[in-house]
């Protein structure tokens, strides 16, 4: 049997061994099933990779759902830089309807969502999806509900000094309007707006004066601050 392909002088004056036992693809988990993955459209799943860019100025969290090997939702997530939002809203064209191979080699604008498509393939491609056991896997549009009320990401922003110390800025529930400190200026709560709530109340026609009031609460025990702060300001 000669080789179909330019093969060196040595081995075309090999004689042929022939292969005994056939070793197939070990088997990996694929939205409740096992699969032995041969070829881009038996990949299925959905999970989240992050990525990060060269001078490490930012990063991106990235969700993609996979069904027969093509990728049919992209949630893309920015931190850190300006410029990523406006990469993001390319890429999430750029993403949908290619398979994840097309991806992997696409230019997704931005060096932090091209790591993190990286990242999601090796995940998806071996079967480390967050979908591996659930029979079917999960609709198209599950990755709006990572973004909860408001369809806002989850953002924490802290800042601290060690002349002055923390200070609270963003929290899951929202923006942070003060902070409350007790005798010992230690900090025992905070106020916030979930600015997600208040945006939609407003698109809805709530006054907005009124939306903000009902969607400004608190945690922990703010109301029993010794003093309260603008985290931004004092």
């Amino acid at each position: 049997m000669s080789c179909p392909y330019q093969c060196s002088h040595e081995v075309e004056q090999m004689c042929r061994v022939a292969k005994g036992v056939k070793h197939g693809p070990a088997p990996i988990p694929e939205e409740g099933k096992w699969v032995e993955s041969k070829q881009i459209s038996d990949i299925s799943g959905l999970t989240h990779g992050v990525g990060w860019c060269a001078p490490q100025q930012g990063a991106c969290k990235l969700t993609l759902n996979v069904k027969d090997g093509v990728i049919q939702e992209a949630l893309v997530e920015t931190l850190g830089c300006s410029g990523m939002t406006h990469s993001a809203a390319m890429a999430a064209e750029v993403l949908t309807g290619k398979t994840i191979l097309e991806a992997l080699n696409s230019d997704l604008v931005c060096d932090a969502i091209n790591v993190a498509m990286r990242e999601l393939f090796l995940q998806i491609a071996y079967g480390r999806t967050q979908t591996a056991f659930s029979e079917g896997g999960l609709p198209i549009g599950a990755g709006l509900e990572y973004l909860g009320k408001g369809k806002r990401s989850q953002v924490g922003t802290m800042f601290s000094t060690l002349a002055k110390g923390p200070r609270y800025l963003e929290m899951a529930e929202g923006y942070v309007l003060e902070i409350g400190l007790d005798a010992n200026d230690e900090i025992i709560g905070y106020k916030f707006v979930h600015l997600g709530k208040m945006m939609e109340a407003i698109r809805k026609g709530t006054e907005p004066g009124e939306a903000y009031n009902a969607n400004v609460k608190s945690y922990g025990r703010f109301d029993e601050a010794v003093k309260k702060i603008d985290p931004r300001k004092e």
